[in-house]
């Protein structure tokens, strides 16, 4: 089996684990590193159960504990199964990073409320704040509010923020 199919496999299996649970795994990487192959797992907060009409409340990121608790789940789950062979391998489980393109509309959804650099499909791109991401595309809050397409939209990365001046400094 090769690393593609593997990872397909892991995360078939891992999404049939977590169901219902509010995680959900995100991507699945599998590289060979010498004699071992190191396994990425990346979760996230599952997005499924909210309202088909909210496309604007804030998701929370999962915290350590949760985090913590699927890296014993995936870990758990591999074990007990035959997807990764006889082979050794490296688990490393974790969330998504901030550097991590949306290139889904769940990764949107995930991240409304953050400053986004969105690239189009016309070479151009767009900063702004992230105010809805729904089933017909996104909504930027900038100098002005702009609507814009899934068929617009090729990729987007979150934009890092020190302080935002919609918060107050705690």
């Amino acid at each position: 089996m090769d690393a593609r199919a593997r990872a397909e496999s892991i995360t078939h299996q891992l999404s049939e684990t977590f169901a219902g649970s509010g995680v959900v795994v995100d991507d699945v990487v599998v590289q060979q590193a010498g004699r071992r192959r190191l396994v990425r797992v990346f979760v996230a907060r599952d997005v499924a159960a909210l309202a088909p009409d909210d496309t604007a409340s804030p998701v929370e990121p999962l915290t350590l504990d949760e985090v913590a608790e699927a890296t014993r789940t995936v870990s758990e789950t591999l074990d007990s199964s035959d997807v990764m062979g006889e082979a050794a391998y490296t688990l490393e489980v974790s969330s998504t990073g901030l550097d991590r393109p949306l290139t889904r509309r769940d990764h949107f959804r995930r991240n409304v409320g953050r400053l986004l650099e969105v690239h189009l499909e016309d070479g151009s791109t767009v900063t702004g704040r992230l105010s809805s991401a729904g089933a017909d595309g996104i909504r930027l809050t900038a100098a002005n509010d702009q609507d814009l397409g899934w068929s617009e939209v090729t990729r987007a990365t979150v934009q890092v923020e020190f302080s935002r001046p919609d918060r107050k400094d705690d």
